[in-house]
């Protein structure tokens, strides 16, 4: 997901760089949720590892334009379940303005609008993570129905999110367009379960290594 240049410019931006604020305020309070769980090491690891996979959904996995915004893999969820909330959050906004500065540098003038579309569904799943899942439950003993439930969520808000950026900067004239990119982002919601479940997967074979601070505590235990 990134929306195209141009998309909201000139006074509209005011509003992006307040959602943006917000998101940061939002992305904060999971961090010292975080904080709470894990040593301030095994974050500063965390987030690192999100940023790199943020950077690689971005630059590295096949993505294409449809309509008003690229199509990207981006596993909010998978960063999530692994890594904890507070440092997905914290990459994925890195992650996004790395490629803005070395990659992409056309990106950057949408940088709040991005990083609010990114980052706002993912502290909804967060949210929801807490009411729906079992607390009895670690993240690597999910169904596919349980991580299907959090990825719809993450990518309807991002379709959400880019919905009414589109028709904010652009006006109900390019809903066509918004159209289009929703139906292909929908093989995005298609694929995110299943890359979730692999990696849940792969990290329950690592459950030797739970308290090497490289996963989110509640990855292998309990809440």
């Amino acid at each position: 997901m990134h929306i195209e240049p141009g998309v909201v410019d000139g006074a509209k931006m005011i509003l992006a760089v307040g959602t943006a604020a917000t998101s940061a305020g939002l992305g904060m309070k999971l961090v010292g949720e975080d904080l709470k769980t894990r040593n301030p090491a095994s974050f500063v690891a965390r987030t690192a590892l999100a940023t790199v996979g943020t950077f690689i959904c971005f630059e590295v996995l096949p993505h294409f334009v449809a309509g008003v915004s690229e199509v990207h893999l981006i596993m909010g969820t998978t960063l999530m379940l692994i890594l904890g909330a507070g440092p997905a959050a914290l990459g994925l906004a890195m992650g996004l303005l790395f490629q803005g500065l070395f990659f992409s540098p056309t990106d950057l003038p949408m940088f709040f609008v991005n990083v609010t579309t990114l980052v706002f569904p993912l502290f909804l799943i967060a949210t929801m993570a807490k009411r729906v899942l079992p607390s009895n439950k670690p993240y690597v003993d999910l169904t596919y129905t349980d991580v299907l439930k959090l990825s719809a969520v993450y990518q309807g808000g991002i379709i959400a999110w880019v919905a009414f950026w589109v028709i904010f900067g652009q006006g109900f004239g390019a809903a066509s367009q918004v159209m289009t990119f929703a139906a292909a982002y929908a093989l995005v919601i298609a694929v995110e379960p299943l890359v979730d479940l692999a990696a849940l997967a792969g990290a329950k074979a690592l459950v030797r290594y739970k308290d090497s601070g490289f996963f989110a505590a509640r990855l292998h235990n309990a809440a």
